[in-house]
């Protein structure tokens, strides 16, 4: 642990748990900063918590291009950092920060790697490229002082073919605490969803569950037994209207919770998590659902960063095909059929949440601090 507490700059877009997977880790991981001492200021557009901080909201016009709303984030806050804070921990894209946190596949990886010659040429003739390029590559510029980490292995690997073999850059996967299980929670949950003692409900926790493979799941329900429930806890009111047609096809057995910042309740209710995501550079809530005592379903690592951590049929069910609604059917079908193969899931699962608790990742990330100031001094 760091001896003595250190005045910190947390640089996150959105700051609540209700935003999603990346946001709610920051809420996790400046909780226990906090816990520990530490004096944390949050900089950030939109704001959502509970949490005893300091909170520095950016603003910007609303008809701003997302471009520009970056750019002037990134502006505002290299500003508002010069002097004042031992440590800058950014997860935004920009020059300020010494310790530089990558969630999703890098831009320049994205839009440039195994691209044509004249492709890439097309693309550095976009202004809002050309902005996207900058703020991302100021991160990735040579530092001293400057701490360069992925939350997985996949995003790792993109950064070395995006800015070269020789960028520095460790691996710190998101953490989890467990938590201990509620049965009057999941009666009451299940009841408020209209949900039977004898039904099977498979969870997704989601913004845009399309994203995570929604309708894939949706159309192996198909061919599930008529107790086998859905639910879907995040989509947005617009995506819930999109999907109604599926839920009239599965009379009424898929079911939603708009996006909220407690959770947990959902995952008490469910006896399944399903997550087969097509492209997920971590995923967080799979994890989640292992720290509340559930059997996962995940797509492999092909699309899945979270799944380099699990083993098939050990701390898991990995499905090699998410896209395949039967192999979903058939995975959800045997992990329910056999006691013995939840019991094995859940048991190592829970062995994998200790590994990866929030403890150990804070002990990671004040071992970086330590090394930073070793290089630049806090000022008294």
């Amino acid at each position: 642990m760091v001896a003595s507490p250190l005045r910190i700059a947390f640089l996150v877009d959105r700051f609540g748990r209700r935003y999603g997977g990346a946001e709610a880790y920051s809420v996790d991981l400046v909780a226990h900063l906090v816990a520990r001492g530490h004096h944390v200021t949050v900089i950030a557009h939109e704001f959502d918590h509970h949490l005893p901080i300091r909170a520095i909201k950016i603003l910007g016009p609303r008809w701003w291009p997302s471009w520009l709303r970056i750019w002037h984030f990134a502006m505002r806050a290299r500003a508002l950092t010069q002097k004042g804070f031992d440590i800058v921990h950014s997860n935004m894209d920009g020059p300020a920060g010494q310790i530089q946190v990558m969630h999703v596949s890098p831009v320049r990886f994205r839009r440039l790697i195994g691209k044509s010659k004249w492709t890439q040429a097309l693309k550095w003739l976009s202004p809002r490229n050309v902005i996207y390029f900058w703020l991302e590559g100021s991160r990735m510029a040579p530092q001293v002082d400057r701490q360069i980490v992925a939350v997985a292995p996949v995003i790792k690997e993109q950064l070395l073919q995006a800015y070269g073999p020789d960028l520095n850059v460790q691996v710190i996967p998101p953490g989890v605490d467990p938590v201990l299980f509620d049965q009057s929670t999941r009666d009451k949950t299940r009841k408020e969803l209209g949900v039977a003692t004898d039904d099977v409900l498979c969870l997704l926790v989601a913004l845009n569950p399309i994203r995570k493979g929604l309708l894939n799941l949706l159309q192996a329900a198909n061919d599930l037994p008529g107790n086998y429930k859905i639910l879907v806890v995040g989509a947005e009111l617009t995506v819930q209207e999109d999907l109604c047609r599926h839920a009239l096809a599965l009379a009424g057995r898929l079911l939603f919770v708009s996006p909220t910042p407690v959770v947990s309740p959902y995952y008490f209710a469910a006896d399944l998590y399903v997550h087969p995501t097509l492209g997920d550079s971590f995923a967080l809530a799979p994890l989640e659902a292992m720290a509340h005592g559930l059997p996962v379903v995940i797509s492999s690592s092909r699309y899945c960063g979270f799944a380099q951590y699990v083993t098939h049929g050990i701390d898991a069910w990995v499905l090699e095909q998410p896209d395949q609604s039967s192999e979903i059917n058939h995975a959800i079908t045997e992990v329910m059929r056999s006691d013995a193969l939840r019991r094995t899931l859940i048991a190592n699962s829970t062995k994998l949440v200790d590994r990866l608790s929030w403890d150990k990742v804070t002990d990671q990330y004040e071992a970086l601090y330590e090394q930073v100031l070793q290089i630049q001094p806090r000022i008294q």
